[in-house]
């Protein structure tokens, strides 16, 4: 009769721990998919910054581009002008 209910005891004693570690699971689970649900919201946060960081270097460099590109044409007139005039000087004498 005591090894009897010694094993309907233990019996209880492992049943309401595994109840209480399935819990404890359960509880483990959502806390870990709530933490990778906020790493990828953090994730993607970052991949946005370093597009708009990315984007606005790239604008940056083609503005700079284009106004070199000016200077050098505007430079190049100058100088195909200044050819030009002398040119018509060496022509005319």
């Amino acid at each position: 009769m005591k090894l009897r209910l010694l094993a309907i005891l233990t019996g209880f004693a492992v049943a309401m721990t595994l109840a209480a570690c399935g819990d404890s699971g359960k509880e483990a689970a959502d806390k870990a998919q709530a933490a990778a649900k906020e790493a990828a919201e953090k994730a993607a946060a970052a991949t946005k910054e370093a597009a708009d960081k990315a984007a606005a270097a790239t604008k940056e460099a083609a503005d700079k581009a284009a106004a070199a590109t000016q200077e050098a044409a505007s430079k190049a007139a100058d100088a195909t002008k200044d050819a030009a005039n002398k040119a018509a000087d060496t022509v005319k004498k």
